[in-house]
C-alpha cells in the first residue's frame, strides 16, 4: 500500500519505521507542522490510505481532506471527540472511509475489554468505589487522554451509580474521577481502581514504548483498505 503520514511527530516517525519494515507497504507523503497547510486532496489522491496522527485542533481538517480524496483515514488523534457525531455524518455523506480509535494498543484494547467486563462485575458491589488514573509524557496536548476517556466510558456503562466523569479529584458519588498526570518520558500508564474499606483492586496497563501503537495503527491501516464506512478497534479485533 501507500501511505500517507499526517503528523510526522515521534508517532508518525514509529509508524513510518514499522511500515518500512513491511515490503509491501511505503510511506509516499509526510505531513507536519512545517508543510502541514500544504495537505490537499489532489496530494492526496496517490495514496491507498492515511495515518493520522497530528493535534487536536488540525485533525477535523485533515479527516474531511482524506474524505474529499476519497482516502481511507486512520486517526489516532484524541481530543476532537465532542465532534465525533458530526464527522461520522459527514464521512456517510460523503461515501469516505474512518477508522479512528483512542488507542491503537492491541493490549490496551483488550484492557478496554477486561474493564468493561470487571466493571459489569462491580456494578452490584456498591461498597467499592471506582477512580481512573492516567499518566503520560509531558508533550501530550490533551486532558485526560483519549484512553482514559474510553476507560471512563466503559465503567459509566456498566455501573450504573456512576452518571459522569469529571477531570478531577471528587467526592460526589455519582462522579467517576480520572486524574490526570504528566511526566517526561512516559509513553503511557493507565489505572483503574475499585476501593472499598476493606480492600483495594486494580486493574491496569503500562506500556513500555510507541512500537504498540504503531504497529496497530499500520495493522487498522492494512485491514480498512478497500471499506466503506466509520470503524473502530473493536471491529478489527472483533472483541
Amino acid at each position: 500500500m501507500k501511505i500517507a503520514l499526517i503528523g510526522y511527530g515521534k508517532m508518525g516517525k514509529a509508524i513510518e519505521s514499522v511500515i518500512d519494515s513491511i515490503p509491501q507497504h511505503e510511506v509516499i507523503l509526510r505531513f507536519d507542522g512545517e508543510n502541514g497547510e500544504a495537505l490537499s486532496a489532489s496530494l492526496l489522491a496517490d495514496a491507498d490510505v492515511a495515518i493520522e496522527f497530528s493535534t487536536p485542533s488540525s485533525a477535523i481538517a485533515n479527516i474531511y481532506t482524506c474524505f474529499e480524496a476519497g482516502v481511507p483515514v486512520v486517526v489516532g488523534t484524541t481530543g476532537w471527540y465532542k465532534q465525533l457525531e458530526a464527522v461520522t455524518a459527514r464521512c456517510e455523506q460523503e461515501n469516505g472511509t474512518l477508522f479512528w480509535a483512542s488507542n491503537f494498543s492491541i493490549g490496551v484494547n483488550i484492557f478496554f475489554a477486561a474493564n468493561k467486563y470487571l466493571a459489569k462485575i462491580m456494578n452490584e458491589q456498591e461498597q467499592y468505589d471506582v477512580t481512573l488514573e492516567e499518566t503520560h509524557h509531558t508533550e501530550k496536548l490533551d486532558s485526560p487522554s483519549g484512553t482514559a476517556i474510553t476507560l471512563a466510558t466503559g465503567v459509566l456503562e456498566e455501573v450504573d451509580r456512576k452518571h459522569i466523569w469529571v477531570n478531577e479529584p471528587t467526592e460526589a458519588a455519582e462522579e467517576l474521577s480520572i486524574i490526570s498526570k504528566r511526566e517526561a518520558g512516559v509513553p503511557g500508564t493507565h489505572l483503574v481502581t475499585y476501593k472499598s474499606g476493606i480492600d483495594t483492586i486494580e486493574i491496569s496497563h503500562v506500556a513500555h514504548s510507541r512500537l504498540g501503537f504503531a504497529q496497530g495503527a499500520v495493522k487498522a491501516a492494512e485491514w480498512v483498505h478497500g471499506k466503506k464506512g466509520v470503524y473502530t478497534m473493536s471491529d478489527m479485533l472483533e472483541f
